[in-house]
């Protein structure tokens, strides 16, 4: 530990966001920077605990004290290679991810939690700016070939690892570009593209075969895939969105929230997208139902288009600002989460059910939402009760549901594959990854079901060393 008095001589600081009144005006990245001497104070207060809880609460594992004690004594290589040594590209989780690390740091008892995430951000990117960070291509090969069939964090972290192994691997994508739900799922003012393309650059030089606009099980069928290769990883995530089948769903002004921002994070590409076809909140009063973090994306990106105004409603109760009494460190808190687009106007609203959409010749013009209130029934199941008397008629011209995903989509691939599915739909897996198809596994979000982009990247790990025992048997 660089500094043993650290946390108790220096303070949390936050590097915070661009101004509102600039970055609203942007689709650039909206979280500034440290300079490098304040950078490593922030790394000073990490106490080197004799439980890391820090690493208990990481999905991926990263060695959270090792790293920042390197970061504090200016040892940026050192940084880099531990922190890269559990996670593929911890430049993105160091945007992205809502860091449960810094919710089980034992610091946030007190609620001043060393800063690591914005910690691990920086370390990279002083890695780059170094040129520390170059290709590594495996010295031998195998012989052994995989398909990894999606290139969201999960199929990006099983490519890179299973590389690494010496086996050839090629990963393949339906979209026009690698990245999956990074790419096309996260506005560019949270992750700016050229960060996977800058990472994506390194997996070619290192061998990796990209192979986009490639719909597996449409144009490559499933005995040629199982022909080619020797081990085939499904990761192509829970695309499958919740849908909210209520009168009136069919308007138009009605769509799924990644429609939205999929199109709009085309556009920051420079991809046109037909005016019948563009979906623009410009001028339009917004209403993003669900509360989530891709509800909050549609805020910051209806506030973008120059939306009129921009409501976001969730089923569930407000939470509480501070941990409840049966939600004890060092677990998840479930309080309220502030975004940065939340904090560019919204109307939030809580314990809002919504029943109907109403509207005028085939347009979307209203919503009908109503107050619901939560109890537990005999057997301590939760039940939702409407609110007598608390219906509203809400100006509505843009709708987006946002309210999750409910598993991978079984059309096309999965059910040409013949795998098999769980009670939830999710594809069924044994301990090592394996499906009921012999040499096919699968890892992340379609066995998982939707969840957080480490929790994906973590699956990723674990399917690449079962991938790799199995080849090598």
């Amino acid at each position: 530990m660089g500094d043993p008095k650290g946390f108790m001589t220096v303070g949390r600081i936050e590097a915070g966001y661009r101004p509102k009144e600039e970055r609203i005006f942007d689709y650039g990245e909206v979280e500034q920077t440290l300079n490098e001497k304040d950078r490593k104070l922030q790394a000073s207060r990490c106490m080197d605990c004799g439980i890391p809880f820090c690493h208990w609460g990481c999905p991926v594992g990263s060695k959270i004290p090792e790293w920042q004690d390197a970061v504090y004594r200016g040892n940026k290589a050192e940084a880099y290679y531990i922190l890269h040594s559990t996670n593929s590209f911890p430049e993105i989780t160091g945007r992205i991810c809502p860091a449960p690390c810094e919710k089980s740091c034992v610091l946030a008892i007190h609620d001043e939690a060393v800063t690591i995430r914005e910690n691990e951000c920086a370390t990279v990117e002083q890695a780059f700016d170094a040129g520390i960070v170059v290709a590594n291509p495996p010295l031998t090969r195998t012989g052994k070939k995989v398909a990894v069939i999606g290139s969201g964090p999960a199929g990006l972290s099983a490519a890179d690892l299973l590389n690494r192994a010496g086996h050839s691997v090629t990963v393949f994508e339906k979209n026009d570009a690698i990245g999956g739900l990074l790419r096309y799922g996260i506005p560019d003012f949270k992750l700016n593209k050229r960060i996977i393309d800058r990472r994506l650059a390194l997996f070619v030089d290192e061998g990796i075969d990209f192979k986009t606009n490639a719909n597996v099980g449409v144009d490559i069928t499933k005995e040629q895939l199982l022909k080619d290769f020797d081990a085939v990883v499904l990761a192509i995530g829970a695309e499958q969105p919740r849908n909210l089948e209520v009168e009136g769903r069919d308007l138009k002004g009605v769509y799924y929230a990644m429609d939205f921002l999929t199109q709009q994070n085309k556009v920051v590409a420079g991809q046109e997208i037909k005016a019948e076809e563009r979906i623009l909140a410009e001028g339009k009063n917004v209403l993003v139902i669900g509360g989530g973090d891709t509800g909050s994306d549609c805020v910051g990106t209806s506030i973008r288009q120059k939306a009129s105004s921009v409501t976001q409603i969730e089923i569930l109760p407000k939470p509480s600002e501070k941990r409840d009494n049966n939600n004890p460190w060092p677990y998840w808190p479930n309080t309220l989460r502030t975004s940065s687009s939340h904090l560019e106007g919204c109307n939030r609203r809580w314990s809002l059910n919504t029943k109907r959409f109403i509207g005028e010749g085939g347009v979307l013009k209203q919503a009908e939402i109503v107050q619901v209130e939560w109890t537990k029934d005999n057997a301590g199941r939760w039940k939702m009760t409407e609110v007598e008397g608390t219906t509203e008629i809400v100006n509505v011209d843009l709708a987006l549901l946002s309210m999750g995903f409910t598993q991978p989509v079984h059309n096309g691939l999965l059910d040409s594959l013949g795998v098999e599915y769980d009670p939830r739909g999710n594809v069924k897996v044994n301990e090592q990854k394996q499906t009921s198809v012999n040499k096919v596994f699968a890892a992340g979000d379609i066995e998982r079901g939707a969840s957080l982009v480490v929790h994906a990247i973590q699956a990723g790990k674990v399917v690449a060393e079962n991938v790799d025992a199995f080849l090598r048997k």
